[in-house]
């Protein structure tokens, strides 16, 4: 009986408020978890990955990270702002954090907040690769992909939403911290989307454009990505895989984002 009944709580929550329209792009999303709760418990989280650390100690490097995440975030609100969205970023505390760590990885939780890992900046090679990647994460943050994908993973675990989503030990917090590679709660490190990895492509490409890096980089960087072979998969490429049809579409994507370049 008590199955039953949080079955059927879990569809009614999902008929009422569970599907979404995805501003930037016309697609419906799955949305079990509002904004406010993921900002919050990814605030909380993220303070959690700061404190530990450690930082870089290069200035030179946490500085760049820095100032490319500055210009793209004013390149988003900008472009939302363009788009009359500008309401969509409420809540957001743009954050850019280098961690020193061999981790090939970076992210960015709902919020703005941001995190590169030095492992990855062999590959970014240069500001210009830091911005391709920092464009990209972010408009996974922007464009709700995270929510989608902690809605996913609770909607797999059959209730999960239903247990105290505002405290510390509840599913969704679990979830989104495994998002990001962080702990191990809920056993694997859930993969982003075909349609997600699109989607950031493309507005990442237009969001690094807008703050006056060239795009073109971004397909050197996922080549040199798709070329990582040999040992453990690195956690960015468990997340973003990086092929032909990656980069494919990423050359597809790239005159719609020069038409915001200006060098």
């Amino acid at each position: 009986m008590k199955i039953r009944f949080f079955a059927g709580l879990l569809a009614g929550l999902m008929m009422l408020s569970g599907c979404s329209t995805a501003p930037l792009t016309g697609r419906r999303q799955l949305k079990l978890v509002s904004d406010s709760v993921m900002i919050a418990q990814s605030a909380t989280g993220y303070k959690e990955v700061i404190d530990e650390g450690p930082l870089s100690s290069d200035q030179r490097q946490t500085e760049m990270v820095k100032r490319v995440g500055d210009r793209i975030a004013a390149a988003v609100e900008n472009y939302f702002a363009q788009q009359n969205q500008s309401a969509l970023l409420e809540g957001f505390a743009w954050e850019f954090n280098l961690i020193e760590k061999d981790e090939i990885n970076a992210w960015c939780m709902p919020g703005g907040k941001v995190a590169f890992y030095t492992g990855i900046l062999p590959y970014t090679r240069d500001e210009l690769g830091v911005a391709v990647v920092m464009g990209h994460e972010i408009a996974h943050a922007v464009a709700g992909h995270s929510a989608e994908r902690v809605s996913q993973q609770l909607l797999q675990q059959g209730g999960g939403l239903i247990l105290s989503q505002f405290s510390k030990e509840s599913k969704n917090y679990e979830a989104i911290m495994a998002l990001y590679s962080i702990g191990s709660e809920v056993g694997v490190i859930l993969p982003y989307s075909r349609t997600h990895e699109l989607e950031a492509d493309r507005l990442g490409l237009i969001f690094m454009a807008m703050a006056g890096y060239d795009p073109n980089a971004a397909v050197g960087f996922w080549t040199r990505m798709s070329e990582i072979s040999g040992g453990k998969t690195p956690e960015f490429l468990s997340t973003h895989p990086s092929d032909a049809s990656r980069i494919e579409g990423i050359q597809s994507c790239l005159p719609e984002a020069l038409q915001y370049y200006k060098p």
